[in-house]
Formats: structure tokens, C-alpha cells, sequence
């Protein structure tokens, strides 16, 4: 029983490493690049379990005119769910945006998928306590 349990642990050990290297990477999302409005998310989840999020706002007629925001932390995956977590020295004068408990879908084309579909690898904010964040989509840089 207990060799049992053992091989059970460490075969979903190894499936969520494996997960989590699929899930490691540097997501994009660019909005308005031709208007009086620019707007850029950066999200970059790195293999070892942290992660940082760069928000950048230009408003051509705005006050203030720019805006910059970041936020740091630590992430898990379950499956396609990827959670942000922040402690609370996670945040300081230059990383203001708490994501803690924000969660993320991963998608990605299936590799059974053989059609001709293009099926980009991303990550779409499914929930958080950010409202401007929920259902933004952030495609992979490969």
C-alpha cells in the first residue's frame, strides 16, 4: 500500500513539472497599436514558480498620459489552471498589482488535434479580484 501511494505521488510529481514547463513562457496582449490609446500586458511565468506582470497604458489626450503598473509572485498549475499567488512582500513601491488568487485557463492545440487548424498557445484570466484583467487573452511568444 505504501509503495503504492509512493508511485502515485510521484507520477503526479512528474505531471505537473511536465505542465508546468508547458505552461512556462512570456504571454503578450498589444491593444490599440494605430489609436490615440496603447495599451500592452506581459505576462511571464518562469520555470521555477514565479512569475511577473507588466502592465503599460499611453493615452495621447490622458492624464496622466502614461501608466505603468507591475505585479510579481509565485504560480501552480492543475491541468489547464494556472493560480498567482502574492505574499505580501511580494508587493512594494514598484510591484502595486496584488494578483493574488488570480486564475488563468491555459490553452493550447491538443497534439491528437491533426487538423489545419491554428489554435495559438495562450493564457485567458478567468478570474480575478483586478476587474480590467477578467477575460483578457495573452498569446504565447515562441
Amino acid at each position: 500500500m505504501k509503495q503504492f501511494l509512493l508511485l502515485t505521488f510521484l507520477a503526479s510529481s512528474l505531471v505537473t513539472i511536465a505542465q508546468s514547463k508547458e505552461h512556462a513562457g512570456t504571454y503578450t496582449l498589444e491593444l490599440g497599436k494605430d489609436t490615440e490609446h496603447f495599451e500592452t500586458n506581459k505576462l511571464t511565468l518562469n520555470p521555477g514558480g514565479t512569475f511577473l506582470f507588466h502592465f503599460y497604458d499611453n493615452r495621447t489626450n490622458g492624464t496622466p498620459k502614461e501608466r505603468t503598473k507591475y505585479g510579481k509572485g509565485t504560480w501552480a498549475s492543475t491541468q489547464r489552471i494556472i493560480t498567482l499567488k502574492v505574499e505580501t512582500t511580494d508587493i512594494d513601491a514598484t510591484h502595486i498589482l496584488n494578483l493574488n488568487n488570480t486564475k488563468l485557463r491555459f490553452d493550447t492545440k491538443s497534439p491528437r488535434d491533426k487538423s489545419n487548424r491554428d489554435i495559438k498557445t495562450s493564457v485567458r484570466f478567468i478570474q480575478s479580484e483586478i476587474s480590467w484583467l477578467k477575460g483578457r487573452t495573452l498569446l504565447k511568444k515562441e
